[in-house]
């Protein structure tokens, strides 16, 4: 039987809105009913950024579903209790900074946001917390305090012990009632805070989604994660260590900090591969206690005509765009980042082009990807539409292309749809799917979820990938999702398998392009070889390896409805083995419970 646990404090960067991956972990865990039935109070907390107007506006949105309780920044005082209010305005006072406490909804389920406003705190508290972590940490602070994020999140810390002391929220418990979990290294400040003043008072744990100097190796080389992991894996074969191999990190101070994370209680990993990442960073890492906390799936059962109603809205699309109805749709919903390895898609299409044509089908590839978050103007992108032919056509010049956006179109989609007989790819670089925000060639009634539910294959091969919940997420609607072997979730759909009695070589929904592993030839004797992997031999073994993944995706493609409807049940299966309440139940809950001394 699991004892329940009273109290969990979240110190994450997204705890007032969802920006990214960690806000759908949130969103995810904290409607589980099964966490929450064994967690009787959480708290998440972080900042708030005054200064932005866009994030202000989406922390009141209704659909961010926060109620505020107090908040000086928004004038709310009365909806705490005096004592409350008036210790809450003292904090404000000491350290010159705004606070808003209240409940935000996750699912069925309210929990509780203290969030800080530091953009000029008051000097003198920051200073004395940088000088304890000098002294117990080693962290120099004046090293990093020209990055404006580090000194941000150090400065809400101490703000944020007082708002939960003020709250009394752990009166009456015990240390191994009260947890501090650090969501990456974000939060870790709040781990110190707890740690300086209340020693022993409080079991921390450091919640890895990454591992922050790994994906600088890995995103900074061109040999990227060909040449990161093999160095890795020759590397523990010598017994030899991240710092041994590449030199010192200690310039990049997110390494530093989370280089601290072995004074946690414990610590969660979101990947098989994040564990060998940490444990390569030496030292007491070697040895620490790190448990796996895979992400995890959130289901919706589908049946197969609304699967198909969805995939005829996006083939209705392609016709509009393209001029033809295609047999199969891929899709790729992700964020422009060079981690994401938008590339590769283009390498496996080249093969999958090629078997289309042998077998007389047809498919289109539908990237959704942006370097603007918040979307283009809809009336920009409606003038682009209608002057040449957006998305299929896309121009650098006038605020379309942005960033990345410019690299990816005119290096490989445009090239890749000139030499292409049977198959293109429509990169939509706008953020939302509606008409109004994408052009009138975008069926009227198409939604988001006809994404979702109307793909035959989500592509997902990046070159550094802690998880990967979006290459996941189709998996209940009967999509095969691609991923590279480097991809977190691959440990988990094969836990999920195994639990279905499925062989890993056997699960129809999962195709995993593997562009680590080198030829039995290829000359790699010591880590240092590995280091010397350079971006010819990464392009040659994407060359090489992408064949297989584009065969085995065309092997499993369904080319009817019975084939569809049993890959619907196979990704239903497994979506359910990795549900959040699996998440909670048998990964987070149980590593809680080995964080007490």
């Amino acid at each position: 039987m699991v004892n329940r646990i009273p109290l969990v404090i979240h110190a994450t960067h997204e705890a007032g809105v969802k920006v990214g991956g960690i806000g759908a972990v949130l969103d995810g865990l904290l409607s589980a009913q099964d966490y929450n039935t064994t967690v009787n109070r959480s708290i998440l907390v972080g900042p708030m950024l005054g200064w932005d107007s866009a994030q202000m506006e989406r922390l009141t949105s209704p659909r961010n579903g926060l109620t505020i309780r107090y908040s000086s920044l928004h004038g709310i005082f009365d909806n705490v209790v005096p004592n409350v209010r008036d210790a809450l305005q003292a904090i404000e006072q000491s350290y010159e900074i705004g606070l808003l406490y209240g409940v935000r909804r996750f699912g069925a389920y309210e929990h509780e946001v203290i969030l800080i406003e530091a953009s000029n705190p008051a000097p003198d508290p920051i200073n004395s917390f940088r000088y304890f972590l000098w002294q117990h940490y080693g962290i120099d602070s004046n090293r990093y305090s020209y990055d404006g994020e580090f000194n941000l999140y150090f400065s809400i810390a101490q703000p944020i012990f007082a708002a939960l002391k003020a709250l009394k929220v752990d009166d009456g418990l015990s240390p191994n009632d009260r947890f501090v979990i650090a969501h990456e290294w974000l939060g870790m400040p709040v781990v110190f805070a707890a740690q300086m003043n209340e020693p022993e008072r409080w079991r921390t744990i450091f919640y890895a989604h990454e591992t922050a100097t790994a994906r600088l190796l890995v995103e900074e080389d061109a040999g990227h994660d060909t040449r990161f992991y093999n160095a890795l894996y020759k590397g523990r074969e010598w017994g030899l260590d991240l710092p041994t191999l590449f030199g010192d990190q200690s310039y990049y101070y997110k390494d530093v900090i989370v280089r601290q994370a072995i004074r946690c209680d414990n610590i969660f990993a979101v990947g098989d591969l994040v564990v060998d990442e940490l444990r390569f960073l030496g030292g007491d890492f070697r040895h620490k206690g790190i448990d796996l906390v895979y992400n995890g799936v959130t289901t919706q059962p589908i049946t197969i005509q609304a699967k198909l109603e969805s995939k005829r809205c996006l083939q209705k699309y392609c016709e509009n765009l393209l001029g033809y109805v295609p047999d199969f749709v891929f899709t790729h919903v992700t964020r422009l980042v060079l981690s994401k390895a938008l590339w590769r898609d283009l390498r496996v299409m080249e093969h999958l082009d090629q078997m289309l044509g042998e077998a007389g089908k047809t498919a289109v590839h539908f990237v959704l990807s942006t370097s603007v978050p918040a979307g283009r103007r809809s009336d920009w992108v409606h003038a682009w539409e209608a002057q040449y032919g957006w998305p299929v056509g896309h121009r650098g010049d006038n605020g379309d292309l942005m960033g990345l956006e410019g690299d990816f179109f005119f290096h490989g989609v445009e090239p890749y749809n000139q030499a292409a007989e049977n198959s293109r790819v429509v990169f939509i670089n706008q953020f939302g799917w509606s008409q109004e925000r994408c052009g009138q060639r975008m069926p009227a009634d198409m939604e988001f979820n006809d994404v979702r539910f109307g793909s035959d294959l989500e592509f997902g091969q990046s070159i550094y990938e802690p998880f990967g919940i979006a290459q996941v997420e189709p998996l209940n609607a009967g999509a095969i999702t691609c991923v590279s072997n480097v991809c977190g979730c691959v440990g988990f759909i094969h836990r999920a398998a195994h639990a279905l009695g499925v062989a890993q070589d056997q699960i129809a929904n999962l195709v995993v392009a593997d562009y680590v592993t080198l030829p039995p030839d290829y000359w790699l004797k010591t880590p240092w070889d590995a280091l010397g992997i350079h971006h010819a031999t990464r392009d040659w073994i994407e060359s090489i390896n992408s064949r297989g993944a584009a065969e085995r995706i065309f092997r499993n493609l369904p080319h009817d409805h019975q084939q569809m409807q049993a890959l619907i049940e196979s990704g239903t299966a497994l979506a359910q083995q990795m549900s959040w309440d699996v998440v909670a139940r048998d990964y987070l809950i149980p590593g809680l419970e080995r964080a007490k001394r």
